[in-house]
């Protein structure tokens, strides 16, 4: 399957905050949106980097009770983990194995369309193996093989 296929099914965008945006307001927007991960994007769009739950939390390690007043651009990760939409899902697997990361920024033509979590992978992996074994199930009982 490829990484395209699986933005079709979950949808395409990104929530994105700004460079100047403090570590606590993203952490609030973490929680009304129950996610763990965003872009960060100037006000002309153009992408500069991702923060995520571990970036906060490196954060406030380094920083201690000072962290929550950081801005994003002081704390926020460069150095991002990206994929393409025609990229196979093992692919993008092999990059968060590789960097470590739960999130991937997936890209179409160089624009970011949007994010694949190890969430989603699971969720991909988990929907496949009950087809196969719905698949096999019916073979057994000679169900729809008629």
């Amino acid at each position: 399957m490829f990484v395209g296929e699986i933005m079709k099914n979950k949808g395409v965008g990104v929530i994105a905050v700004a460079p100047d945006q403090t570590m606590v307001e993203v952490l609030r927007l973490f929680r009304d949106n129950n996610i763990g991960f965003v872009v960060v994007r100037r006000s002309n769009g153009k992408y500069l980097g991702t923060l995520s739950e571990r970036d906060c939390c490196n954060a406030v390690a380094e920083y201690g009770a000072e962290a929550a007043a950081k801005r994003v651009a002081d704390i926020m990760n460069r150095n991002v983990a990206t994929c393409s939409t025609q990229d196979l899902l093992p692919v993008a697997m092999g990059i968060m194995t590789q960097r470590r990361t739960r999130h991937v920024l997936v890209t179409d033509g160089g624009d970011v369309v949007g994010v694949v979590s190890i969430g989603d992978v699971v969720k991909h992996r988990l929907d496949e193996a009950q087809r196969t074994e719905q698949d096999l199930q019916d073979y057994i009982c000679g169900t729809r093989y008629h």
